[in-house]
């Protein structure tokens, strides 16, 4: 059998060897077919990447020069040229510089050339090569079957220098090599440079999967492997995926080695689709597509399969410049532009080819590039959705079950205990539930929004956390003893002309001590003339009006200035309701007094005005 698959497997190298010898290739190094085989491997080589002048070329190399990742002004200035295009022959720099592969490289213990020298071993004794992996492929099956087989018996030979994990990883790492870009140079057929390209893949998978075990290798990796190789050098692209793979601005959230954190990422897009495009999200749901279906490929090879290269590289490039958000940024560019199509499809097996396999006229330069860079997606927008795909993960299940089972009446408990059941809740009690999960998921529309306006509006935070301290303020300063005597709030006090008419009728009727409560919460005191008819002294008090200022602390002063032109202070706190109450039952008790004891009663008052101090005991009271 190893005979016959590795003739099958020379026969098939020396027919890609002749058709790569009569091929010619793009300037991106993928093989010029006919259209034909354009539609077979869905690649246009029509691109439209605009060109800088030299003078724009010879500021990104200075600019590359002094680079610095820490400075806002390189990295605001890195952004300005990935708008305008990157040339192809300064991307691998660009790339090292946004990635920070070189200090990374340094504060590492990890040894990349000693990681090669030690999986070596096994290959030989495996008996296998890096330059031939491919035609490997079948003995290291076979190998895998004959270490898993339950009936392998012990034989005096020593122990082989690998394990079933290690077959296991190059196999998988030999199967995806074949299918990663089938048509470019470096990987198709058996010519030097394609030898030596997918040497350089396996190796650096390899390296990575010895350099962080917890993700190893899972599908995918070999695309984006195969991606920074086209740009860097075999040990800098090394470099460069250990950056992409583990920090957590950029894919440390997708792979893993059961693929655990992709398919919860393509949850959390399916949130945000529903949250951006509710429509098309209900259409596609209706139709019978689930986001799962395209959108895990893009994540796991980062829109490779997108048919312009030159597209997929300035996509690379937003991604290497914001990580993660600019992955769902992308995903939901190409969502919107077909999102017209997609309307008037009603075909699951319509629908899902359009989402996977992209159109040329939407993954153009002109059309897609310009279409990203005018797509916003916040961070708090992706953080709001992965809290909600967390709840429904942690807390979904429970609270179905716990509004599922609705609490029976007690005379259906009777009964049911009587016959022994009790009667399961009915459909039409299962539409408010559902009604509930509506509305709760049109305030979580609410308070994101509100969450917009408040992180985007700097202003608009610092008015809520005024309102915030005032309200606390005055919460504190608001005893028992200040709300018995601020029930009332003063505000406008009374025009010229009533208190002039005010101030005759009470010369005409005698003293008359008014407690004018305004329409707003208003308290004006209006003692105007105290007549000694005994004496014949006249003494007049202008009339005044207390106000409290409603934005300041409970208990304030207010000052307003009198008609002779003067400012009294005056304490509001003596002015209470129950003074003005426990008075007025008073003078209606009391209406016929002497001048004398009403003259005594005002001085009394005034030096209650000037002390502060309210009418605490019987003899004050019995005085009024």
């Amino acid at each position: 059998m190893r005979r016959r698959s590795s003739a099958n497997a020379s026969k098939r190298s020396s027919t890609i060897k002749r058709r790569s010898e009569s091929l010619s290739f793009d300037e991106f190094g993928f093989a010029l077919t006919k259209r034909k085989d354009q539609k077979l491997h869905h690649r246009c080589h029509d691109y439209s990447f605009p060109q800088l002048s030299s003078v724009r070329v010879k500021e990104l190399c200075e600019l590359l020069s002094y680079w610095n990742g820490a400075s806002f002004i390189c990295r605001s200035q890195i952004e300005r040229f990935l708008r305008m295009g990157i040339p192809p022959s300064l991307r691998g720099r660009v790339w090292k510089c946004l990635l920070n592969i070189d200090s990374l490289r340094e504060t590492s213990d990890f040894n990349y050339q000693k990681c090669l020298l030690d999986v070596r071993g096994p290959l030989v004794d495996l008996g296998v090569s890096e330059y031939g992996i491919l035609s490997a492929i079948a003995t290291l099956s076979d190998t895998q079957n004959d270490l898993g087989s339950p009936n392998q018996q012990p034989s005096s030979c020593p122990e082989p220098g690998y394990s079933r994990d290690d077959v296991t990883l190059f196999r998988q790492i030999a199967l995806d090599l074949q299918r990663s870009f089938p048509t470019h140079r470096s990987l198709m057929g058996d010519s030097p440079e394609a030898i030596e390209g997918q040497a350089k893949l396996f190796r650096v998978l390899i390296a990575y999967a010895k350099y962080n075990p917890q993700v190893g290798y899972s599908q995918g990796m070999s695309y984006i492997a195969a991606v920074l190789l086209m740009q860097l050098g075999e040990e800098e692209a090394f470099w460069a995926l250990a950056a992409l793979l583990d920090k957590p601005k950029y894919l440390a959230q997708l792979f893993d080695l059961n693929l655990t954190k992709v398919q919860h990422q393509v949850m959390v897009f399916d949130q945000f689709l529903k949250h951006r495009k509710p429509q098309l999200s209900q259409h596609m749901e209706s139709v019978g597509v689930s986001s799962v279906h395209f959108v895990m490929p893009w994540f796991l090879t980062l829109f490779t399969s997108l048919p312009c290269w030159d597209s997929v590289l300035a996509v690379w490039d937003l991604i290497i410049l914001h990580g993660l958000s600019a992955v769902f940024r992308i995903a939901l560019t190409i969502v919107e532009l077909l999102e017209s199509r997609l309307m008037n499809l009603n075909d699951e097996g319509a629908v899902l080819p359009l989402l996977l396999r992209v159109p040329v006229d939407v993954a153009q330069y002109t059309v897609l590039v310009p279409a990203l860079w005018n797509t916003e997606v916040q961070d708090w927008e992706i953080k709001c959705m992965n809290s909600l795909v967390l709840d429904e993960t942690h807390h979904g299940p429970k609270t179905e079950q716990c509004h599922g089972q609705k609490a029976p009446m007690p005379s259906q408990v009777r009964e049911g205990k009587e016959k022994g059941t009790v009667s399961a809740p009915s459909e039409e009690e299962k539409k408010p539930e559902k009604d509930s999960i509506t509305r709760a998921k049109s305030v979580l529309t609410r308070v994101m929004r509100l969450a917009q306006r408040y992180l985007l509006d700097p202003v608009g935070r610092q008015r809520v956390e005024e309102k915030g301290s005032q309200t606390q303020t005055r919460a504190k300063q608001s005893s028992p003893v200040a709300r018995r005597f601020f029930k009332s709030r003063t505000s406008a006090s009374l025009t010229q002309a009533q208190i002039r008419s005010r101030r005759r009728s009470q010369q005409r009727g005698g003293l008359h001590q008014h407690v004018v409560l305004g329409t707003s919460g208003d308290l004006t005191v209006a003692p105007n003339a105290v007549t000694d008819t005994a004496a014949g002294i006249k003494e007049e008090r202008p009339e005044r009006t207390f106000r409290r200022i409603g934005t300041g602390p409970v208990g304030k002063v207010a000052r307003r200035r009198s008609s002779n032109g003067l400012i009294q202070p005056i304490r509001a706190n003596l002015l209470s309701p129950q003074g003005h109450e426990s008075f007025a039952s008073r003078s209606r008790e009391q209406p016929k007094q002497q001048d004398t004891a009403r003259i005594a009663l005002l001085k009394e008052l005034s030096s209650r005005h000037q002390s502060s101090f309210p009418f605490g005991n019987v003899r004050e009271s019995k005085l009024i």
